[in-house]
Formats: C-alpha cells, sequence, structure tokens
C-alpha cells in the first residue's frame, strides 16, 4: 500500500508547479540570441496582415518560451521559425546577415528603430505586453552600454552569425557525401530525439533573471508532473552548478538541487543542498522582506523540519526525532500553530515505526480541521484509514472515512490527495480480496483528468498514486493469464517512470513478481530462483518468502522449513498479518507433503482465526479450501464437500485464474471421494460431475500454462474417464498426458498431497 505522507515535504519554491525565484544582483543584458529575437519581433511586426492566422498563432506560441528560455544556437532558433512561417525565417536571418556582415552603425540604427514600435495612435507593441516588456528591457540595456561594451556584443554578433555559417557548410558538405537513405535515417532519428535539452541550456554566461527563474520554474514543475521530461540528475546539477558559481546566495537554485538529489537518493549532496538553501534565505533576508521580523525565525524552525523529513526519507529515524524537536521547540516559542501541525504528522510517521498510536494522528486531523489546514486533515485521514485497514475494520467503515476525505479534496481542489484516496481504496480493496472492486478503483483513476494545469507535451498526474495503481493492475491481469497485457502495463510503468526515478522501484518489485510466478507455474525452478536475489533486494520480506517457496518445490523440506520458522516469527514481530498467514498456509503444506497431516490442522485453525479476525475474506477462502483439503486426506471427503461451499465462491469471483483451478481439482477430488459409498447410478453422476469440474480446472490451468497441474488434471481425467467405460476419452486424456509427463521432470503424479 502506498505511503500517503510523500507530500508533507514542506517546498517553499512551489506553489502549483511555480518557482518564486529572486536572483540577487542579477540583471537582462543585451546578447546575440536576444538580439536575433529582436530582429524576429521586428519582421513579424513588417509582416502585418500578409501573415496568415495559423502562422501568427503558431508565432505567438513560440515566442513565449524563445523570450523566457535560455540562449540557443542561431541554427536552432531559424529551424524552430521555419516550422512556424517559413519566408519569415529567411527574412530573419537576411536582416541578421546584412547586420553581422555590415558595420557597428547598422546594429546602432537597428536600437533606434526598435522606439518606432511604440510610437502613434496605434502602435505595433503595446508598452505592457509582454513582447513590449521584452523590447523595453532591451533598449533600456543597450542604452545602458559603454563603447567597449557595445563593440564587445557587436563581435559577439558577429561569431553568432558566423558560427551558424560554418555549420551549414559543413551539413552541405556532408549532404553531398552521403546517400539518401542515410540521411534520410539521420533525419528521422533527429526528429525522434525530440528538444535537445542540455543544448538549450547551454551558455557561454550566467543567465539573466527572467532566464533562471523560467529554467528553476520549468525543472521544478517537470519534476513534479513529469520527470521523465526534466533534464537527467548529472545534466540538471551540472547546470545548477554553473547557476550557482555565478550567484552562490541564489537559495532556490540550492533547494531544486536538493530536490535533485532526492531523485538519485544522493544523502550527502540533498542534506548539503537543503542546509545552503535555509543559509541563503537567511543571508539574504529574503524572508525577513517577506515575513517581517518573524522572517529568521520561520526559516530556523522550517530548516529543522525540513532535515527531519529528510532523515525520516532516508530511514535516519533518530537523527530525524532530533531535528524534529528542535523545530517542535522554536515553532512553540514562535506560536507558529501551522509548522506545529507538519510537525505533529512527522511525530506520527517517527512513532509508527515503533508502537502503533492512533491517538496523535486523530490530534493532528483535528487541530489541522480547526486551523484551516485541510490538506493535512485529509493526510491524517488517509494514514487513520490505512492504519486500520491492516487493524482489520471493516471495508464499509473505511470507504465512508474515505469518502468523507474526498468531500474534503473535491471542496479545495486537491488534485493529489483525490489521487491517493483512490490508490487507496485500490489497496484497500486488494488487502481484502475484492480484486474486482480493486479494478474498478484503478480505472477510475487511470480515467481522470488532472486539475492541476500542466504544460503541453506534460504526462498528467505522473506521481506515486499512479505508480501504485498501475502496478495493481499489472498485478491482477496476470492473476487472470493475461500475460501479454500485464507486460504491456509493465512497459508503460519503465517510460513513464525510468529506473532513475523514485517511483521505479515499485514497478520493478512487481515485474519480479510477475515473472517469479510465470517461472513457477511452468516448471521452471532455476529461474524462479535467480529471480528471488532481485526481490529480496526491492523487498526483504517478499525475497524470503519466495525463497522458501522455492525450496519447497525443489523438496528440500527442512531449509524450507527453517526460513519459514524465522520469517514467521520477524512477520508477527512487525505485524505483518497478511505474510503471516500466507507463511502459516505455507507450513502447512510442508506438513502435508511430509505425511504430517494432522500436525497441519492447528496451523490451518491459526491461519484461518487470523484471517476472519484482520477481515481477510480471500485469505480466509484460501485457508478454508486447505482445510477442505486436509479432511480429504484424512478420509472425510463428505465433510471436505461442505464446508468447499462455503469458500469457492469468493475464490470464483475474485481469486487468481491458479487458485480457482485448484479449487475446481479439489472440488472433483472430493466428489470422487465422496461417491465410493454411493449406489452405481448415483455413483456414476457424481463421476460425470468431477470429470465436469476437471474440465474447467483444465481450462484454468492451460490460461496461465501450469503444465505440471495440467497432467495431474489429464491423469485423474483418464482414470475416471477408464471407471466410466469411455475408452476414446480415455486414450485422448492419456495421450496429452504422456506429452506433458515427457516435458516434465518424472517424479511421479501426486494426486493427493498437495493441494496446489
Amino acid at each position: 500500500m502506498a505511503s500517503v505522507h510523500e507530500s508533507l515535504y514542506f517546498n517553499p519554491m512551489l506553489t502549483n508547479g511555480v518557482v518564486h525565484a529572486n536572483v540577487f544582483g542579477v540583471r537582462d543584458w543585451v546578447t546575440p540570441h536576444k538580439m536575433a529575437l529582436l530582429v524576429l519581433l521586428s519582421e513579424l511586426g513588417r509582416a502585418g496582415a500578409q501573415l496568415g492566422l495559423l502562422e501568427r498563432r503558431r508565432l505567438n506560441r513560440l515566442l513565449l518560451p524563445l523570450l523566457q528560455g535560455p540562449d540557443m544556437a542561431l541554427s536552432r532558433l531559424r529551424k524552430a521559425i521555419e516550422e512556424c512561417c517559413p519566408h519569415l525565417a529567411g527574412s530573419v536571418h537576411i536582416r541578421l546577415k546584412l547586420m553581422a556582415e555590415g558595420e557597428l552603425k547598422d546594429m546602432e540604427q537597428f536600437f533606434d528603430d526598435l522606439s518606432d514600435s511604440f510610437s502613434g495612435t496605434e502602435p505595433e507593441v503595446h508598452k505592457t505586453s509582454v513582447v513590449g516588456l521584452f523590447l523595453r528591457h532591451m533598449i533600456l540595456a543597450y542604452n545602458k552600454l559603454s563603447f567597449s561594451q557595445v563593440y564587445k556584443l557587436y563581435t559577439a554578433l558577429q561569431q553568432y552569425f558566423q558560427k551558424d555559417e560554418k555549420k551549414n557548410g559543413a551539413d552541405e558538405n556532408e549532404m553531398e557525401l552521403t546517400n539518401p537513405e542515410e540521411l534520410d535515417g539521420k533525419m528521422e532519428k533527429e526528429e525522434l530525439d525530440g528538444p535537445l535539452r542540455e543544448e538549450e541550456i547551454a551558455c557561454s554566461g550566467p543567465l539573466s533573471q527572467k532566464q533562471a527563474e523560467y529554467f528553476l520554474s520549468q525543472q521544478a514543475s517537470l519534476l513534479k508532473n513529469d520527470e521523465t521530461k526534466a533534464l537527467a540528475p548529472a545534466s540538471l546539477q551540472k547546470e545548477l552548478n554553473n547557476l550557482l558559481k555565478f550567484n552562490p546566495d541564489f537559495a532556490e537554485a540550492h533547494y531544486l538541487s536538493y530536490l535533485n538529489s532526492l531523485r538519485v537518493q544522493d544523502v550527502f549532496s540533498s542534506t548539503h543542498s537543503l542546509l545552503h538553501y535555509f543559509d541563503r534565505l537567511i543571508l539574504t533576508g529574503a524572508e525577513s522582506k517577506s515575513n517581517g521580523d518573524e522572517g529568521y525565525g520561520r526559516s530556523l524552525r522550517y530548516a529543522a523540519l525540513n532535515l527531519a523529513a529528510l532523515h525520516c526519507r532516508f530511514g535516519h529515524y533518530q537523527q530525524a526525532e532530533l531535528a524534529l524537536q528542535e523545530a517542535i521547540r522554536i515553532a512553540q516559542e514562535s506560536n507558529d500553530h501551522v509548522c506545529l501541525q507538519h510537525c505533529l504528522s512527522w511525530l506520527y510517521i517517527l512513532e509508527q515505526k515503533i508502537f502503533d498510536s492512533c491517538v496523535l494522528l486523530e490530534h493532528s486531523v483535528n487541530k489541522s480541521l480547526h486551523f484551516g489546514l485541510p490538506y493535512l486533515a485529509s493526510l491524517g485521514i488517509q494514514s487513520l484509514v490505512q492504519q486500520r485497514a491492516f487493524a482489520g475494520k471493516a471495508a464499509n467503515k473505511l470507504m465512508d472515512a474515505l469518502k468523507d476525505s474526498d468531500l474534503l479534496h473535491w471542496k479545495h481542489s486537491l488534485s493529489e490527495l483525490i489521487d491517493i484516496s483512490i490508490a487507496q481504496k485500490t489497496a484497500i480493496w486488494r488487502l481484502y480480496g475484492r480484486s474486482t472492486m480493486a479494478l474498478q478503483q484503478a480505472q477510475t483513476l487511470l480515467s481522470m483528468n488532472s486539475l492541476e494545469a500542466v504544460n503541453v507535451g506534460v504526462q498528467q498526474n505522473n506521481t506515486e498514486s499512479f505508480a501504485v495503481v498501475l502496478c495493481h493492475l499489472a498485478e491482477l491481469h496476470a492473476e487472470q493469464g493475461y500475460f501479454a497485457a500485464a507486460s504491456e502495463i509493465l512497459k508503460h510503468l519503465k517510460e513513464r517512470f525510468p529506473p532513475n526515478s523514485q517511483h521505479a522501484q515499485l514497478w520493478m518489485l512487481f515485474d519480479q513478481k510477475i515473472q517469479f510466478e510465470r517461472a513457477m507455474n511452468d516448471g521452471r525452478y532455476h529461474v524462479a530462483d535467480s529471480l528471488v536475489a532481485g526481490i529480496t533486494a526491492l523487498n526483504s520480506i517478499e525475497g524470503v518468502y519466495r525463497k522458501a517457496i522455492v525450496l519447497k518445490a525443489q523438496n528440500q523440506m527442512s531449509e524450507a522449513h527453517k526460513l519459514l520458522q524465522k520469517l514467521l516469527i520477524h512477520c508477527q514481530k512487525i505485524k505483518n498479518t497478511e505474510m503471516v498467514i500466507s507463511v502459516l498456509l505455507s507450513i502447512a503444506e510442508l506438513y502435508w507433503r511430509s505425511s504430517c497431516h494432522t500436525i497441519a490442522l492447528p496451523v490451518l485453525l491459526q491461519a484461518l482465526a487470523l484471517a476472519r479476525e484482520y477481515s481477510l475474506q480471500y485469505l480466509a477462502s484460501e485457508t478454508v479450501l486447505n482445510l477442505a483439503f486436509s479432511q480429504l486426506i484424512l478420509g472425510i471427503p463428505e465433510q471436505a464437500l461442505n464446508i468447499l461451499h462455503m469458500a469457492i465462491e469468493p475464490v470464483l469471483a475474485h481469486g487468481a485464474v491458479l487458485d480457482k483451478g485448484c479449487a475446481m481439482f479439489l472440488v472433483a477430488k472430493c466428489q470422487v471421494a465422496s461417491a465410493a459409498s454411493y449406489t452405481p447410478q448415483k455413483k456414476t453422476e457424481a463421476l460425470e460431475s468431477a470429470i465436469l469440474n476437471l474440465n474447467e480446472a483444465k481450462t484454468y490451468f492451460a490460461k496461465v500454462d501450469c503444465k505440471e497441474q495440467l497432467r495431474d488434471v489429464l491423469y485423474f481425467q483418464a482414470r475416471l474417464f477408464h471407471t466410466l467405460g469411455k475408452t476414446q476419452e480415455r486414450n485422448k486424456c492419456a495421450m496429452l498426458f504422456r506429452q506433458l509427463h515427457q516435458e516434465l521432470p518424472a517424479h511421479g503424479v501426486p494426486l493427493i498431497n498437495a493441494f496446489k
């Protein structure tokens, strides 16, 4: 089940995905790239009505990122303009060529002519528009330049243009030497590569204030909404270091560096950047300007709170507790109730690692509602629901509580918490064994659109909630035998959450588990054993459990029993009830295989009591099936049939295909065993019914390619057809059995010594 407290990190940079940056001492200046933009604006004004509506619309959409973004090569700029309006790109190139190959006075005249754009009763550009402000900033920056600086600018313009000319000449020579097929492949590759992010931000000098703000806001928004579109961690850190080299007091750059370090789980760098962020915030006085005298103390307490959150994220609970105590002390001195509520939420998380306590959480929810903090209140409700789900509370009460929190979400448009709530419902239904309801909730979240405004081309809701839901969806499809569909979902997860992203471990674990189940079904135990190491690295409990399953399948009973006993003690200690029940069922199966049938009964009754106490309906049904199997072994098939009717309905409605097949196979075995005392006519009817159930079981096993179980079913069917005198059907089953028996290891045909 997903953690619902990931969003408790205090993030002073992000307000609806926008960074509020303040680059101290950095101003706008004229560069060759900005002169090219000025030429574009000038030519756009000259074109006037000659431009079509579609071309003008494309150019308007292009202008904003060009004005806000960092400098780029002239060839790239020209290519972008050509895509919108080819003839305008030619005019810009000619105008720049005349200026670069002309004299200095041509550039002077160009800037003098720019002021004419604002003259007249109906000027081409309004002074307060985005374009107007850009023009005025550039004119003002140019007028402040000394003569030597103007000459350097002119020289830079010439070099900027000549570099493009040389590149075009080299490209033309390459086109002459390259055959058309290779050229087409190269162009196609460039188109597929998309925008060159690193090239866009590469510049010879420091970014201006607006460029830095745009760069930080863009990267922060991408890290939040679509991490795959953001720069790679190494590239982003390189650019941030370059930015900080020219302005070390740029506090928000340190914070983005902190977020970037969290992506790669770098403890040292993330702590270093976080402390630098708050140090710079205090030294520059930014907080004091916005919050008066409280600014200094506010920075200190939120610094301690963020440090506690950071240590908690990396599992350093003792250091987190010390930092949290410091934050609480400073917040109490300043009477900051908002900070105290954040501290209370984190205090619950830390204490949850030691013992289960709902008191802190309930107090936090009440206080958050009192102080008008719906986000924190909703997170508290989500955590309470999660805790009570593990404690075995009824599903209807949990859903009522989630419904109340959903009202808060929709009232305050808390999009992220709406996603968390639906993911939580999906996980709860999976925990309780209601796969149909889990599937419905997963589809609901996937079909929703985000309430947050994000840029075109950016994936919406690229969050942990979506990763959790997609993982559950992949597992549900795999359980029903739709392995191709599960592979497609996992492929989408790999594209959406690359291996270096923070939520990649979710799909990695599910991918390994699905591969493990397929290998076990197919009888390839050596392949399953090789996957155990990967599962253990991602989840140690799951890894140890699956290692025991492999040992059991390889008939290494004593080793499997020792491993399961150690795992049982550990899971009981950490109160992982779901795994405790699964381990007890595996131990019971070991006792069957060792012919200790009576010892298995108390173990199964213990598992059944736990499953019913914690409302784990599906595990309870599976335990009842195991009890029925025990009764069959002990020679009371009639009683086994009676309790099978209690458990088989939930398994057929919500169970995996393999479990359905095992259940129907068990029903057939019980029917055959019970028919021994029937009259001949009634016995024949019972055997006919058993054959029908075996056909259904065979269909289920074939769906998941479970060859060992198929072999057992075919053997059993052949014996039944022989008893009924149906020679043709018997021979057909015998032939299919022989084919499978030759493929699989020859270790006998177990009919009643294992349930699965």
